[in-house]
C-alpha cells in the first residue's frame, strides 16, 4: 500500500509538471488591437493621468463646499480646583468644580469678492483639461504601439529575407560542390560559397537577434515580462490601400488644431488661468458672512439647600443660542492679495506661453510628418523598381555563374544587392505606412493598420 501511494504521488508530480511545461510553451499571441488595450491598461503615465483628473474632481467638489454652511458641534469635560467662581451661586469658592459643554455653530458665506464662483469655474475648467489630457496620452501611446508592432512585423520580413538568402547560398553551394567534385569548377569557387554562407548565417543571426529586440520593445510599451514565444498577428498590410492625403501642411495644421486634444487642453489652461486672476483679484473685495451657534452645559455643583437637577434638566435650562452677521473689509494685508493677483497673472502667461508651444510643436509635427511621408513614398516606389531590376539581374548572373561565364566575385556582387535592395524595400515599406498613418492620425482618422 505504502509503494502503490509513493507511486502514484510519483505519476501526479510527472504530469503536473508536464502541464506546467505545456503552458509555459504556449506562446502569446497578439493582434494590434490587443496589444493597444493591453498598453492603455498598463501604462503607469497613463494611470497618472487619470489620478491626476481625479484629483481634479476633487478640487472642483471642495470648490462647490464653499457656498454651504458650514456645521460642526463638540463637547468637552473636566475639572476646575483653587478659586474659582461657581457657574450656579456666582460666588467664588476653593472646591473642586466639575463641568460638561456641548456647543454646535454653522457659519455660512454669502460674497467675498466672487473668490468662491470664479474658483468653481476654475475647477471645471480644469476638469476638462484633465480629461484631454487623458485623451492626449491615449493618443501618444497608441501611436508608440502602433510603431513598436510594425518595427516587430518589419524584423520577421528581415529573418525571412536572410534566410531565403541564405537558402539560396546553401542551393548553389550544393551545386557547386558536385561541380567542383566532377572537376568541372575550380575548388576556389566552393571556399568562396562556403564564406558566403557564413556570412549569410551571421545576417541570419543578426536578424534573429533584431526580432528579438523588437519583441522586447513592444512588450515593454506593454508593461509585460519578455516572452520568447510572443508572436504577433501581422495584418494584411497592402501598400495599395495606403496612400497620402492630398492636403496640405496648412490645411492639415487647421484641422488638426480643432480635433487634436492637446490644443483644446492648452487653450482651456489659458481660460482656467484667467478665472484664477479674477478669484485673486476678489480678495480685495469685503466678506460678508452669516453665523449662528448654540451652548450648553452641565455643572455638578448646585445651590446649598436645593437638589441639584438632572443633567438633561441643566443642558435645557442653560442652552443659549446666538446669531451673528459679519463683514470684513481688508485694509492692508501685507501685500498677500497684490502677490496672489501677480502670481495668477504669470500663471495666466506661462499657460499662453504653453499653448504657442503646443500649437507650435504640433505644426512643426505635421511638418516632419508630412515631409516624412512624401520621401517614404518616392523611397518606396523607387525601391520597388529597384528590386524589380536587381531579381532579373541577379537571376541571369546565376545562371551565368552556373555556367562558368563570370566568377564568384561578381555573382557574390550581384546577389549581395539584390538582398540589400530586398532589405531597403521592406524597411521603405513599414516606414512609408506608419508615416503614412500619422499623417492620417493628424486628419483624424482610425488609428489603426
Amino acid at each position: 500500500m505504502k509503494h502503490n501511494y509513493i507511486l502514484g504521488l510519483l505519476f501526479l508530480v510527472f504530469f503536473s509538471s508536464s502541464e506546467l511545461k505545456a503552458q509555459s510553451s504556449e506562446s502569446l499571441t497578439l493582434d494590434l488591437e490587443s496589444c493597444i488595450e493591453i498598453a492603455l491598461e498598463n501604462n503607469l503615465t497613463l494611470k497618472r493621468s487619470q489620478i491626476n483628473q481625479a484629483l481634479s474632481e476633487a478640487t472642483l467638489l471642495q470648490s462647490q463646499g464653499q457656498r454651504l454652511p458650514s456645521l460642526s458641534a463638540g463637547a468637552s469635560s473636566g475639572y476646575r480646583w483653587g478659586r474659582s467662581i461657581n457657574p450656579v451661586t456666582n460666588l467664588f469658592e476653593t472646591d473642586r468644580i466639575g463641568n460638561v459643554n456641548v456647543s454646535a455653530n454653522s457659519n455660512l458665506t454669502l460674497f467675498a469678492g466672487q473668490q468662491i464662483t470664479n474658483t468653481i469655474k476654475q475647477a471645471k475648467t480644469d476638469i476638462e483639461v484633465s480629461q484631454l489630457n487623458v485623451k492626449t496620452t491615449e493618443n501618444n501611446i497608441t501611436l508608440n504601439v502602433i510603431n513598436l508592432f510594425i518595427n516587430v512585423i518589419f524584423a520577421e520580413e528581415q529573418l525571412k529575407i536572410s534566410k531565403n538568402q541564405m537558402a539560396s547560398t546553401k542551393q548553389q553551394l550544393g551545386n557547386t560542390t558536385k561541380l567542383v567534385d566532377a572537376g568541372s569548377l575550380p575548388l576556389a569557387n566552393k571556399l568562396d560559397l562556403q564564406a558566403q554562407n557564413a556570412t549569410n548565417e551571421l545576417e541570419v543571426l543578426n536578424a534573429e537577434n533584431s526580432l528579438r529586440g523588437a519583441k522586447l520593445n513592444l512588450l515593454q510599451a506593454m508593461q509585460l515580462p519578455f516572452d520568447p514565444n510572443f508572436e504577433v498577428i501581422a495584418p494584411d498590410l497592402s501598400v495599395d490601400d495606403i496612400y497620402i492625403s492630398g492636403q496640405s501642411v496648412d490645411e492639415i495644421y487647421n484641422y488638426s488644431k480643432d480635433i487634436l486634444p492637446q490644443i483644446k487642453a492648452a487653450e482651456l489652461g489659458i481660460e482656467s488661468a484667467e478665472y484664477g486672476v479674477r478669484a485673486a483679484k476678489g480678495a480685495f473685495y469685503p466678506t460678508l458672512g452669516i453665523g449662528a451657534n448654540i451652548f450648553s452645559n452641565y455643572i455638578d455643583r448646585t445651590v446649598p439647600g436645593f437638589d441639584r437637577p438632572t443633567f438633561i434638566t441643566q443642558l435645557e435650562n442653560n442652552l443659549s443660542q446666538a446669531a451673528n452677521v459679519s463683514l470684513s473689509i481688508p485694509i492692508f494685508s501685507n501685500f498677500r492679495n497684490k502677490t496672489g493677483v501677480q502670481r495668477a497673472r504669470l500663471q495666466k502667461n506661462l499657460s499662453e506661453i504653453n499653448s504657442f508651444e503646443v500649437k507650435n510643436q504640433l505644426r512643426q509635427d505635421i511638418e516632419v510628418a508630412f515631409t516624412n511621408a512624401i520621401a517614404s513614398d518616392q523611397a518606396y516606389r523607387s525601391s520597388l523598381t529597384r528590386v524589380a531590376a536587381l531579381e532579373e539581374s541577379f537571376r541571369i548572373a546565376e545562371q551565368r555563374f552556373d555556367a562558368g561565364a563570370i566568377n564568384f566575385a561578381d555573382y557574390q556582387l550581384a546577389q549581395n544587392n539584390l538582398f540589400n535592395a530586398q532589405a531597403d524595400l521592406i524597411t521603405a515599406k513599414y516606414t512609408y505606412i506608419f508615416r503614412v498613418k500619422v499623417l492620417d492620425f493628424y486628419l483624424g482618422n482610425p488609428l489603426n493598420i
